[in-house]
């Protein structure tokens, strides 16, 4: 019976092994009939190529081998049989003559994913920027998103590059486990609406050690998104890493638990921003920290602006208090030199002033003729601590 059983061993060692050993399956977009011209729709190709890569019980690899290839609207979907990894090895251009739609390319209900490859992804936005008039027009269209994640889980994305993107580059929706590390995201400084990253209805989302320059955000945060870790983000230009807008419905998808260090930002117009709608519905921000953060030369390096509204009917009917509760902020180590005179800027509601805020280790100078720089603070309860510069604001 102790032969048996230690053969019965050896045996499951030896499959266990062998399963092991199985290497992974490429399925390589070319052998589909894709064309690396640059001007052939090649989205029948990929498509076809991803429905056997995620049908595959085993280790898959959806290929993109080095090319210029033209892809329209997908949508690459799951659940995936086995684990699927998504390697862009040349370039996605997308087309310049279909706009009206809100993604490029989208994952969606997939686990386990993986996008990388060093390739580039080259949303040609310079086509489509002009016909974005939403600042005037209340019903204005969707541009695309360049790359979608809606429904996805315990996934990474790392070593691509975005471009020239018509809408955001990257936005992930209700979204779980996912870190996305040493990606380029660029688009010129006054290309509307391009934000970096913009995230919502997520939970434990990492993003580190990438460069971000956009006609927006660097990285946005809105309703649900929780457990969120920036950290190691060069951003500039662009507006900034700014939680919100809040305010605008999703009461009870609230914000929380949000970190952002050890990010550098360089010529931006914000620096670390919380802004919410005014007027606005209930909702709340809770546990944000933001550290050891390096401004150079950024507009407005600090702020929370509870009375933010940006279209022209705002300024008509007059502003009203933000319902939105911002509690437990910690600006902490934040260094550098600002733009503009006012370097901490903290405007909070007069019907919701925000609670629990901590001024720590601040040293901004103005760059400017003259002058120092200075802070404004309204509705605000917290303290101060260490060094403050400038001071007098809590």
């Amino acid at each position: 019976m102790a032969i048996f059983n230690i053969f019965s061993s050896l045996v499951f060692l030896l499959f266990s092994c062998i399963a092991i050993a199985v290497p992974p399956k490429f399925f390589n977009v070319v052998r589909y009939g894709a064309i690396s011209d640059g001007t052939t729709d090649n989205s029948q190709a990929f498509l076809k190529a991803w429905k056997d890569a995620c049908a595959y019980n085993g280790r898959s690899r959806f290929w993109i081998p080095n090319g210029k290839f033209l892809l329209r609207k997908a949508s690459f979907e799951g659940s995936c049989n086995g684990s699927m990894a998504f390697l862009i090895k040349g370039t996605l251009v997308a087309p310049t003559d279909s706009f009206f739609t809100d993604t490029w390319i989208a994952f969606r209900y997939v686990s386990g994913l993986i996008v990388k490859g060093g390739g580039t992804l080259d949303g040609q936005g310079q086509s489509a920027w002009h016909y974005n008039d939403c600042k005037t027009n209340s019903k204005c269209k969707p541009l695309p998103v360049t790359l979608r994640f809606d429904f996805v889980r315990n996934s990474k994305v790392e070593n691509i590059e975005s471009i020239n993107s018509k809408s955001s580059h990257f936005n992930i929706f209700a979204c779980e486990n996912m870190s996305i590390s040493h990606v380029k995201l660029s688009a010129p400084a006054d290309s509307p609406n391009t934000d970096g990253i913009h995230i919502g209805t997520s939970r434990n989302i990492k993003i580190s050690k990438s460069v971000i320059g956009t006609g927006d955000d660097c990285v946005s945060m809105v309703s649900g998104s929780q457990s969120i870790e920036v950290n190691g983000v060069a951003c500039g230009p662009g507006h900034g890493i700014s939680i919100g807008s809040l305010g605008r419905g999703h009461e009870h998808e609230y914000v929380k638990g949000i970190t952002v260090r050890n990010c550098t930002f360089i010529g931006s117009d914000n620096g670390v921003r919380i802004k919410t709608w005014s007027p606005s519905s209930y909702s709340l921000a809770s546990g944000l920290v933001f550290e050891n953060i390096i401004m150079k030369n950024t507009k407005n390096p600090v702020v929370i602006d509870q009375y933010y509204c940006p279209s022209p009917h705002c300024y008509l009917q007059g502003h009203s208090s933000s319902a939105v509760q911002i509690q437990d902020v910690t600006f902490k180590n934040i260094f550098g030199v600002s733009s503009t005179e006012v370097a901490v800027n903290l405007q909070c509601s007069k019907a919701m002033p925000c609670k629990n805020v901590k001024l720590i280790n601040i040293d901004l100078a103005y760059d400017g003729p003259g002058r120092r720089a200075t802070s404004l603070c309204s509705n605000v309860i917290g303290s101060s601590s260490g060094k403050l510069v400038p001071g007098g604001c809590i």
